[in-house]
């Protein structure tokens, strides 16, 4: 009730945004889909004094992820503005994603992830143990995530993983923002879109891309030791090596008129 998401999206993203009141994306499978709660500061500031703070209090530490530091410090602002104040702190993204993965940040953290999958991976990112972002565990949501995850009934593990996110929406564990909405350009040598995959002619542009890929990567090897690129791996971890493992082997099928890896 104390973010503007309108106003902070139309500032932010031209309005392209999906405002959300969920960690889980609605496009995702198993996604339970929650509206984001209305721009009603007074309400907030009565939420406040209700609960015993009717001053405000200080809230420690607001981490910034990068590239979103103009969000970030506008959230800030508004937290300020009903009471609760903000210590902001910026980092560069390395550094932001190991301190992050690794249990470093304290406070309230403000950051963008875009894994794909569906409801469980999102969830097990974000809130059960050993989740590479998670901060803390609300037992009852480890326990529903551990029982879908054993669940063969798709219908049944749906509704699990809807407790689960429900859970998460009514006691407020996250505050989302919003769905990214990227902007992306057509230009005038590219038909009217038709479909879903119709702005990018693959069979087209992959031989070029590749060849783009080869020049790179043989001055990137020239070039010698790289630390931003070791801290790219570093960030990416696991998911980053079986991506790479994914896509060599899938262009390696490809080679041998393997369709469909």
């Amino acid at each position: 009730m104390a973010i503007d998401r309108k106003s902070l999206n139309e500032a932010e993203q031209l309005g392209f945004a999906g405002l959300t009141g969920s960690v889980v994306p609605r496009y995702m499978e198993f996604a339970l889909p929650f509206d984001p709660d209305p721009y009603d500061p007074a309400r907030a500031k009565r939420l406040l004094a209700e609960a015993g703070h009717p001053r405000g209090f200080d809230g420690g530490d607001f981490t910034i992820a990068p590239p979103y530091e103009g969000a970030g410090e506008a959230i800030a602002n508004y937290l300020a503005a009903v009471g609760i104040r903000m210590r902001i702190r910026t980092m560069e993204r390395a550094t932001f994603f190991s301190s992050w993965r690794e249990g470093k940040l304290k406070g309230v953290v403000f950051g963008g992830i875009g894994p794909a999958g569906n409801a469980a991976t999102r969830l097990q990112i974000l809130a059960v143990k050993g989740g590479p972002f998670t901060a803390g565990v609300v037992p009852e949501v480890q326990d529903l995530y551990e029982r879908q995850a054993r669940e063969l009934d798709r219908r049944k593990r749906e509704e699990l993983l809807h407790q689960a996110q429900r859970i998460l929406h009514d006691r407020a564990i996250f505050a989302p923002i919003w769905e990214n909405g990227f902007i992306r350009g057509v230009g005038p040598r590219i038909e009217e879109p038709r479909g879903e995959n119709s702005l990018i002619d693959w069979q087209r542009a992959a031989p070029r891309k590749q060849r783009a890929l080869r020049k790179a990567f043989a001055q990137f090897r020239r070039a010698g030791r790289d630390t931003h690129f070791e801290a790219f791996c570093r960030e990416g971890g696991e998911r980053l090596l079986a991506h790479a493992l994914f896509e060599a082997l899938d262009a390696h099928f490809r080679g041998h008129g393997i369709q469909g890896f």
